[in-house]
């Protein structure tokens, strides 16, 4: 008899070992789905009927590793895991706050939608170095779109044109779109460009006579209102910075007449100039 026990005993250990095994199964897993969706829903009903802030804010805890996930999906595009998860957890907590009580639906189903477009808000809004008119940025996300499809169609990159045919909009704005995906990232002066260079070495400096070159050519210009010698005068001045007494001896006058011709000759020049730049006008 004792041992008849014994076997009922391990049968039923058995049949409870395996039991188990069942219920860790897809059976199992659908049993806690739906655990976890009795409990997002008696959290939400806590917080929006009785203003359970402590309700809202469990759920938003258990909502993490679905707003971790989601914005897993935007990694690489130049912002940090981390920034991406605080963005999406933004949109978690809108969707408690949004989220109506009436409808049969999941809330994580319900907020899935409501996280990726936050997250695509702020790629919009927020990642621009350069402020880009939001027409632009709306319109870049249809040709990043057209483009990945297209490509996959045409065993090719897409023309600008064939982009523009795409998503309906003239040839012009397409391109102006395409440019300006250069203003979601600066390049720091700074930045290294190779051994002991960086990016500011390899760009220009002013050249102080650019700014003065638009002044010689109406000068050489005006200068023919002037006699050969007055021309003399101003050149031994201004060019060769010599004083009035060397110019006087150089020319064979006074000093006093030196003075006369430089006034003189300064006169007519800025009155040659502003009759010029008044007839361009």
């Amino acid at each position: 008899m004792d041992g008849d026990k014994d076997q009922r005993a391990q049968a039923v250990g058995a049949a409870g070992n395996g039991g188990s095994a069942k219920d860790s199964g897809p059976a199992g897993a659908a049993t806690d789905t739906a655990q976890r969706a009795l409990r997002e829903r008696e959290l939400l009903k806590r917080y929006h009927e009785r203003g359970d802030a402590r309700a809202r804010d469990q759920l938003a805890e258990e909502m993490v590793p679905l707003a971790r996930a989601l914005a897993g999906r935007y990694t690489g595009r130049g912002e940090p895991l981390n920034d991406l998860v605080q963005v999406a957890c933004v949109g978690i907590m809108k969707a408690i706050d949004g989220f109506d009580l009436s409808r049969e639906v999941r809330f994580s189903s319900y907020a899935t939608p409501t996280v990726l477009g936050e997250i695509k808000r702020y790629f919009r809004d927020k990642t621009w170095a350069l402020r880009v008119p939001r027409g632009l940025q709306e319109l870049q996300i249809e040709v990043a779109k057209a483009r990945d499809k297209l490509t996959t169609t045409l065993g090719r990159s897409p023309t600008v044109q064939e982009l523009a045919d795409a998503v309906g909009q003239p040839f012009e704005e397409v391109l102006q779109t395409i440019q300006s995906q250069d203003a979601r990232r600066t390049r720091s002066l700074d930045e290294p460009t190779g051994e002991d260079v960086t990016l500011a070495d390899s760009l220009g400096q002013r050249d102080p006579d650019i700014a003065r070159a638009e002044i010689r050519v109406l000068l050489d210009e005006a200068m023919d209102v002037l006699s050969d010698r007055d021309q003399a005068v101003l050149r031994l001045r201004f060019e060769g910075d010599l004083t009035q007494t060397e110019i006087a001896t150089r020319v064979g006058v006074s000093q006093m007449q030196v003075s006369r011709i430089i006034r003189s000759s300064l006169t007519k020049l800025r009155s040659d100039i502003e009759r010029e730049t008044a007839d361009q006008a």
